[in-house]
């Protein structure tokens, strides 16, 4: 029915189309600000970090058509905290028509395995906000994922 596949350049007009799906299903169910996200030149931005190697997506795929159905998303980052290099899930996304049908935790297999590769210590993943979120929240403990407390916060960089 799928296969799980490493996104290549070329795919990411494929992969931001998802991604705004992604955003804009955050919103509608949390009634958040539309502004909160520039997505103007999020193509762009995409093909970008694909190019760099920075940013690593997989690439849920139709077999019968070769449709990518989902994704995930994932950068490497370090921390005294993680001792040492860890990987972040930047983005989850699976088509809603195509969710339950193990295609999320497939995905995460595959991150799994890609950390296991770069010889990351862990993994961790900021799911969107709760309680709208609770059966996202519900998925990744499901998969391994453990609550280490705190919130995500962000600070906009004036002039950026």
């Amino acid at each position: 029915m799928f296969d799980i596949q490493r996104s290549e350049v070329y795919d990411y007009l494929k992969i931001t189309k998802l991604f705004q799906e992604l955003i804009n299903e955050i919103i509608e169910n949390t009634g958040g600000d539309q502004t909160l996200f520039n997505l103007t030149d999020t193509a762009d931005l995409c093909k970008n970090l694909l190019e760099s190697g920075l940013y690593h997506v997989f690439k849920a795929v139709k077999k019968e058509n070769s449709e990518i159905i989902g994704f995930i998303s994932i950068c490497e980052s370090r921390s005294l905290y993680a001792d040492g290099t860890f990987g972040i899930i930047q983005e989850l996304y699976i088509c809603k028509e195509y969710r339950s049908l193990g295609i999320g935790k497939k995905l995460i297999l595959s991150a799994i395995n890609f950390a296991k590769e770069k010889e990351w210590k862990r993994l961790e993943v900021c799911t969107p906000p709760l309680p709208e979120f609770d059966r996202t929240l519900g998925f990744y403990e499901k998969e391994g994922f453990e609550i280490t407390g705190g919130r995500k916060m962000k600070r906009l960089i004036e002039g950026m």
